[in-house]
């Protein structure tokens, strides 16, 4: 009578975890479909070490809050969202913003790997980089603009 309850444990265990990652699954993949342009993996690498160097430069600020400051104080170069962000609605408002002052922005897939990128332990869901007067990154910046804009054509 023990064993059949503990078999029965494991199996609910293992259908609870099957049916997380059928859930998982299904989130990225209705993710893929709701936002527009969608970075694909190694575009995705790009920015996210785009992303890296901005903040050894100083010039990354993190949040949709800050997206949003950045924007409106027309500082920004680039806005990169995350995908998977849940709810989607919470930056669904930046691409409006960003086709305004026409600055290019980009979703990228993960909230997770955008957080590793900016240097903080957080998920986020939203990240600008901001224009500065030292052109070290103007280069890097110039090349994921002209990749977005191959995607949006």
């Amino acid at each position: 009578m023990i064993e059949f309850a503990a078999k029965k444990e494991k199996k609910d265990k293992k259908e609870k975890k099957d049916k997380k990652d059928k859930v998982e699954t299904e989130v990225v993949q209705s993710a893929d479909s709701k936002v527009f342009p969608l970075a694909d993996s190694s575009l995705t690498t790009t920015i996210l070490e785009l992303v890296q160097q901005a903040t050894s430069y100083k010039q990354l600020k993190k949040g949709a809050n800050e997206a949003v400051k950045t924007l409106n104080r027309s500082i920004s170069e680039l806005v990169i969202l995350a995908g998977d962000a849940d709810p989607l609605a919470i930056v669904l408002h930046l691409p409006l913003l960003c086709e305004d002052k026409n600055i290019p922005y980009i979703f990228v897939p993960s909230r997770a790997a955008l957080g590793r990128a900016c240097g903080v332990a957080r998920p986020v869901v939203a990240c600008s980089i901001l224009t500065s007067d030292g052109k070290q990154l103007e280069s890097q910046i110039n090349a994921v603009r002209d990749k977005i804009d191959q995607l949006l054509t």
